[in-house]
């Protein structure tokens, strides 16, 4: 029997269960189970306890390999990573990167990476290597922003993961004009819309890649740029207006 094809969500949105982003992950999770026979599991970071790195590099010298920080959920959250594989980090964009609990999170993944000893980086790889065998895993980020569009503004953020996990190592699924998923109005019209995730997640469970036509179409708003613009004014309005 095959086993079962193992799946691990972190939500990275302080809203939980309210974020925006989330809900377009669970599409591409959907499309994922129509093809593959799927565990999820589904961890909001900001319930985890996650001390923040004390940058001692210990990870890199002394122990080598393992954080000198044992008394909180990052452990246990680890051998998740290596126990998985796929693993999606889900979270709207904030100031053009990551959330801040994301970005504490993703910085006690250090002792993953291999000790930097002056390596020159390969383009396309992890810039000083990952410490363990990432064979078969596949990693996404699945992200939103309130913009009208992803090209610039996701550069700084996927920067860093090129450096991470290297430039070919992972996905980036970039949802744009991301608001206009909190607006009941609209909540109909974006379900037809968030159905291309749940086709990519079928494509990605099928075969076991993305095409760059397919990353390409995840990226285009729902909504031409001016009707964007009066979606944006009213909804600022009634902010105001409470």
């Amino acid at each position: 029997m095959e086993k079962k094809y193992s799946v691990l969500v972190f939500n990275g949105s302080p809203r939980k269960e309210k974020s925006c982003t989330i809900r377009v992950t669970r599409k591409f999770v959907d499309g994922l189970k129509l093809v593959k026979d799927c565990s999820v599991e589904e961890i909001n970071i900001s319930d985890l306890k996650i001390r923040q790195c004390l940058g001692c590099l210990s990870c890199w010298g002394r122990t080598e390999g393992e954080c000198v920080i044992h008394d909180d959920d990052m452990d246990g959250i680890k051998q998740k990573i290596l126990a998985a594989d796929v693993i999606i980090m889900s979270y709207p964009l904030y100031f053009f990167g990551m959330p801040g609990e994301v970005k504490v999170f993703t910085d006690r993944l250090l002792s993953m990476m291999c000790t930097y000893r002056g390596q020159s980086p390969v383009p396309g790889e992890s810039f000083h290597g990952i410490r363990y065998d990432m064979t078969g895993k596949r990693f996404f980020i699945i992200s939103t922003c309130g913009y009208a569009q992803t090209d610039l503004i996701y550069e700084p953020l996927l920067a860093q993961y090129d450096c991470i996990c290297g430039r070919e190592n992972y996905y980036a699924l970039l949802c744009p004009q991301g608001k206009t998923m909190s607006i009941p109005e609209l909540y109909d019209r974006m379900e037809g819309y968030l159905e291309k995730y749940v086709e990519a997640g079928k494509e990605f469970g099928t075969t076991g890649m993305l095409t760059e036509e397919t990353i390409r179409n995840l990226r285009v708003a729902p909504f031409n740029e001016r009707r964007f613009r009066l979606l944006l004014n009213k909804f600022w309005d009634d902010e105001k207006r409470g």
